[in-house]
């Protein structure tokens, strides 16, 4: 199972394709829309989201209600294109807009312009955008159906904004009630209050997102090549979200500073299962899945446009020049921790398809099911 976007952030619209979804899962548009929705929310967001009513369109691959194993391709209005026709037009203009020369430091305006030799700087922001999560928020509602179908579940909740941190509890109810998607009253409070005072000073926050994933069996991934490693993919996956800097299984930058005495999980069995006393590989033992929860944190840097802007230089003059303004927001993490979801979800559902195979779901359901019911201390097998 994998997926492509295309699309820029002012352009007609965005396009998620995923290959690979097995046939007959029963999807409707509900199920994406409703992931889109949540992206849009949270304390922090810009104008934006207040412009765009974000829905996915199916256009292939889903047939009354059900998928056909052919890809299928979801496209997203952007609802802010009629005021950018002259500038975002297909074919030249008599009256071509200025260009963007004006260079933001940490986003990719200068490396991009540099490697594609570019004059005009929004050619790398439309595209370099994260309205482009959208898309992937899309395309992994799509993988969080198949998941669901075998009992697993992927959900975020924001554990720090700026210097406020608190204790993830993946209380759903809570965390979708806080609009910095935080299931601690109080801290939720102070990272708005943090939030406020970055806004007022023209400046933005960034923070961490813990993310879980929980009935994920046992199994996915390989330790036989670096490739198949699925804490590899999963870090893959998350680095490549826009803002996204460092991430981190469970606590292990914490781990790194014990002994291993007090790191690594001891195994029991408790009815005729393995189990764990405690989960500090984060669900995951040498590139494979353990069968505990998978747990993942990612560092987002704060968003690089400020409003207060840094000091930079002219793409085409190489002058002296305040960092370009573009209209943007002042802290994403609520958004983030859902376009962390969907990134989890495309890897798993991918591992899932890749072990148990991919063509038809019933049958995925089916082998997962035998699968489990294999998975006992080899003495205490039923019929052993």
């Amino acid at each position: 199972m994998r997926f492509l976007t295309a699309g820029e952030s002012h352009g007609p619209g965005l396009v998620a394709l995923i290959d690979g979804v097995p046939a007959g899962l029963a999807i409707a548009p509900a199920d994406i829309d409703i992931d889109l929705r949540r992206r849009q929310l949270g304390y922090g967001r810009g104008g934006r989201q207040k412009i765009e009513r974000d829905a996915a369109r199916i256009t292939s691959g889903i047939r009354h209600g059900r998928t056909t194993g052919a890809p299928i391709a979801l496209w997203i209005d952007n609802r802010d294109a009629v005021n950018w026709e002259r500038v975002m037009s297909v074919v030249p203009v008599a009256e071509p807009p200025d260009a963007v020369t004006r260079l933001r430091p940490g986003h990719a305006d200068l490396a991009a312009a540099l490697k594609y030799d570019l004059e005009d700087v929004r050619d790398v922001i439309e595209r370099a955008s994260a309205r482009e999560t959208a898309a992937r928020v899309a395309a992994g509602a799509v993988a969080k159906v198949l998941l669901r179908a075998i009992g697993a579940e992927v959900f975020s909740e924001t554990e720090a904004i700026g210097d406020v941190a608190s204790v993830p509890t993946f209380d759903r109810e809570r965390v979708e009630a806080s609009e910095v998607r935080c299931s601690d009253t109080a801290a939720a409070a102070r990272m708005v209050a943090a939030i406020t005072a970055a806004r007022e000073a023209g400046d933005t926050l960034g923070g961490i997102v813990a993310v879980r994933a929980g009935g994920i069996p046992a199994g996915l991934g390989s330790h036989t090549q670096w490739d198949r490693k699925i804490d590899g993919r999963i870090a893959q996956a998350l680095m490549s979200i826009q803002a996204a800097k460092g991430v981190m299984f469970a606590d292990a930058f914490d781990a790194a500073h014990e002994r291993g005495s007090r790191v690594h999980d001891p195994i029991a069995v408790k009815d005729t299962r393995f189990v764990r006393s405690r989960n500090r590989a984060g669900g995951l033992e040498g590139g494979v899945t353990n069968g505990e929860d998978v747990v993942v944190r990612v560092a987002f840097k704060p968003i690089s446009t400020l409003m207060d802007p840094l000091p930079s230089a002219d793409l085409k003059t190489g002058a002296p020049a305040p960092a370009h303004v573009e209209r943007s927001d002042v802290c994403v993490i609520p958004a983030a921790g859902v376009v962390a979801e969907a990134m989890l979800a495309l890897v798993l559902a991918d591992a899932l398809c890749e072990k148990f195979g991919g063509d038809v779901a019933a049958d995925l359901v089916a082998a997962v099911e035998r699968y489990r019911t294999r998975l006992h201390p080899i003495d205490q097998r039923p019929g052993k």
